[in-house]
């Protein structure tokens, strides 16, 4: 991120002036990304409080593209006839479970009828 150092008059220190515009957009992408606070603020070279304070729309409307995202690429991924996602998000997202005691159950019963009972 671009930093400037201005002089200040009276107390003759310096202090980082940032360019913030630019920096809405480097947080959003990077929560995106799927980087933590801390990591953006190390990044970027804020406190991670002041990250929290100044930026919190941009880290929330970027990890919620991140979940969009993923959602998107897990149901292409089942729609492509990947079982294993099929069966998992059948879990998520219309609320379907393993019934282990009726699959065991009828296990039973095919057992009992293969041995002749």
């Amino acid at each position: 991120m671009g930093t400037t150092e201005i002089e200040l008059k009276r107390s003759g220190t310096k202090r980082k002036e940032r360019d913030t515009g630019s920096a809405e957009n480097k947080v959003e992408k990077m929560a995106e990304y799927g980087l933590n606070n801390r990591e953006i603020a190390d990044i970027l070279e804020y406190d991670e409080n002041t990250l929290k304070r100044h930026f919190e729309i941009f880290l929330v409307k970027g990890r919620a593209n991140l979940r969009q995202k993923l959602k998107r690429k897990q149901i292409d991924i089942a729609l492509k006839g990947n079982v294993a996602m099929l069966i998992w998000l059948g879990k998520q997202y219309l609320e379907q479970a393993d019934n282990s005691k009726d699959f065991n159950e009828l296990k039973v019963i095919l057992e009992r009828k293969e041995l002749g009972n």
